[in-house]
């Protein structure tokens, strides 16, 4: 064994080892909380100036929409956005608005017509029954208060010719009296189509605005609606502030379209029933005024 003045030197070399060995863990260990620390910091500090630089953009964009145009589109109006809108689609309001216009002066007109029309026919087949010669029914014709009737025209024109053919001197009746009535029955015929285009006028255009009113307003908001589109990518901004107004102003179109359409389809409806109603009164009429006429050539009057 070695003896107390050799184990000492040994004993301190052995600590000094050891303690050499020792000290790289404990600067390691000392080291490892700091370094997290030391990584979150720089992570933090990257994170945070891409952000901050995305919200200077976005603030920027938010300060870049038009205050006017956010604040004008709260208080959106028809006729503001009649006057916002694209000069086409202005051209295709304006024209349905005619369109609309003139369907409901040709409804109030056609009301009068037919009202004042069905008032005097009645007045007049009311004298015309208490005629008792042919020349009876071609002085109640020929009354001022009639003028421009079509029944008393239907009369007028029977009579007419059953005198001309007087004045030519030919005879009326007897053998000659189905000539005669064939005669009149051609010239009331001529009358009774004159009267389905009298009647009938005005109902072409109220089938053209029905069929086309909604495809012109159409037209209009798809041309507004595409401009709203291209205004949205040269913007670059999908705020809905912004672009809402262009597309209101489209749809507009086709609400006028349609406000134009509809009545003219259902005025349409309704006077081809009038027309029809009114066709068949005249039929009826045209075979009384035959059956009269014959009997009074029966009877040589």
């Amino acid at each position: 064994m070695l003896d107390n003045k050799r184990k000492t030197p040994f004993i301190a070399f052995i600590g000094a080892v050891a303690l050499m060995a020792s000290a790289p863990a404990f600067a390691q260990e000392a080291a490892a909380p700091a370094a997290p620390a030391a990584a979150e910091a720089p992570a933090a500090d990257v994170a945070a100036v891409p952000a901050a630089d995305a919200a200077a953009p976005a603030a920027e964009g938010a300060g870049d929409v038009e205050p006017a145009k956010i604040e004008h589109a709260g208080k959106l109006t028809v006729m503001q956005m009649f006057l916002d809108a694209e000069p086409v689609v202005k051209v295709v309001m304006i024209g349905l608005v005619l369109a609309s216009v003139l369907s409901w002066t040709l409804l109030v007109t056609k009301l009068l017509e037919f009202g004042s029309l069905n008032r005097t026919s009645d007045r007049f087949l009311e004298a015309f029954r208490g005629a008792k010669s042919v020349n009876d029914m071609g002085r109640i014709a020929a009354a001022e208060e009639f003028e421009g009737n079509p029944l008393a025209d239907m009369a007028s024109a029977a009579t007419q010719e059953i005198e001309l053919s007087r004045q030519a001197g030919l005879a009326v009746n007897g053998e000659h009296r189905e000539t005669t009535l064939h005669r009149a029955e051609s010239a009331v015929g001529a009358v009774q189509a004159s009267l389905g285009k009298r009647l009938s006028s005005g109902m072409q255009f109220l089938a053209s605005v029905g069929s086309s009113g909604p495809f012109i307003g159409l037209f209009g908001t798809v041309y507004g609606i595409m401009n709203s589109f291209i205004g949205i990518a040269n913007t670059n901004t999908t705020n809905l502030a912004v672009v809402a107004p262009g597309i209101a102003e489209a749809l507009l179109a086709t609400g006028i379209g349609l406000f134009a359409a509809i009545p003219s389809v259902i005025f349409y409806n309704y006077f081809q029933t009038r027309i029809s109603a009114y066709g068949a009164r005249t039929e009826g009429f045209v075979a009384e005024l035959m059956n009269a006429i014959s009997r009074q050539l029966d009877k040589g009057a």
